[in-house]
């Protein structure tokens, strides 16, 4: 039961982690870095505290009581996460949506499944186990239908440049080599939120000793990370608002300032929403197998967004072949999770 409630808390995170955009686009005549400033704050400021305020007991002496260098490495990994998250839209430049989002986040998944344990030495056992072999199959599926829905998404952008016979901005920049290795800088950065958890272990230990449930124990964790989060993607955007002379986005009286102050920070809040219910997935997967977490989680938003995107009609129009390959790849992608639960399951009666 309990590594059914993990994959359910996994899906409740990628469903908010592949549903946050929703809101902005709701946000109207405001600059890019304006409406993501706003989200950051409510992502990575306001929530994280709020939401340790309420589930963490004593959460004050917890962070006083936190090893400074515990504090350090956690920052670090969630600025090095946020640097990840800027390039991430560097190799949708370079490479275009579809085979930019394929390869990051493909690589943002292997990476921040893997190298954990690999770090930890225990890789090796996971080979050697019935359930941490099946896992690491699980794994390799994931990557599969990543790559099954990039290909859809490839050709989808080829029958669209075809027909309407001009190139996107993306197209029109495209460089293999450039975004090849921009994406793999971003998968690798990206994956520094699960390297960020792993590191910050001890203080999730802390927090659950001074009482406070499971569930919620890495939730202080969470305020560390994403306060290194907030530091990459503020100075960047505050310095989009300087060059840009976007300021006034922020205090300028227009028909749609206050909706999108509500909007940006509604979209925000959901995306905090992800780790609030990753940490409890982590919590429910079991230890053994809670390197495979990082994932499930990928799984899910890829399969979520790739729903909304059929939901908004992104994928009408395109040819019956392109619509099998994308339900071939969220099948594989589904069935990659469903794999990973089965081995958390055995797991638990072995």
């Amino acid at each position: 039961m309990g590594s059914i409630l993990g994959i359910l808390f996994h899906a409740l995170g990628g469903f908010a982690a592949g549903s946050f955009y929703i809101p902005i686009k709701q946000v109207k005549g405001w600059h890019w870095e304006s409406a993501w400033m706003i989200l950051g704050i409510a992502a990575w400021v306001i929530s994280p505290i709020l939401f340790a305020y309420l589930t963490v007991d004593k959460p004050l002496e917890v962070i006083a009581q936190t090893d400074i260098s515990a504090f350090a490495i956690t920052y670090i990994f969630g600025v090095l996460w946020g640097i990840g998250g800027l390039t991430f839209g560097l190799s949708m430049r370079y490479l275009g949506i579809s085979l930019g989002m394929t390869v990051a986040l493909g690589l943002c998944t292997a990476f921040g499944t893997l190298i954990p344990p690999i770090f930890n030495g225990t890789f090796t056992n996971l080979i050697h186990t019935d359930t941490g072999f099946i896992t690491l199959i699980g794994i390799l599926l994931c990557l599969v239908g990543i790559i099954i829905v990039g290909f859809a998404g490839v050709q989808k952008e080829k029958q669209y440049r075809m027909e309407n016979n001009v190139k996107t901005s993306a197209i029109h920049e495209f460089d293999f080599k450039k975004g090849l290795l921009v994406a793999i800088i971003s998968g690798i950065l990206s994956a520094c939120f699960a390297f960020g958890l792993e590191a910050g272990k001890p203080i999730a230990e802390l927090t659950s000793t001074m009482g406070t449930n499971d569930l919620f124990k890495n939730n202080v964790l969470l305020v560390y990370i994403l306060l290194g989060g907030i530091t990459s993607n503020g100075i960047y955007s505050l310095f989009l608002n300087y060059r840009k002379k976007s300021f006034s986005d922020y205090t300028i009286k227009t028909q749609h300032r206050n909706n999108n102050y509500i909007w940006a920070m509604l979209g925000g809040i959901t995306w905090y929403l992800q780790f609030f219910f990753y940490g409890m997935g982590t919590t429910y997967i079991g230890k053994n197998l809670e390197f495979a977490s990082w994932s499930i989680h990928m799984a899910f938003i890829i399969l979520i967004s790739n729903l909304w995107g059929i939901y908004y009609h992104e994928w009408q129009g395109v040819a019956k072949k392109t619509n099998v390959t994308l339900v071939l790849g969220l099948t594989v992608v589904l069935a990659s999770i469903l794999l990973i639960g089965l081995a958390s399951t055995i797991s638990t009666y072995l």
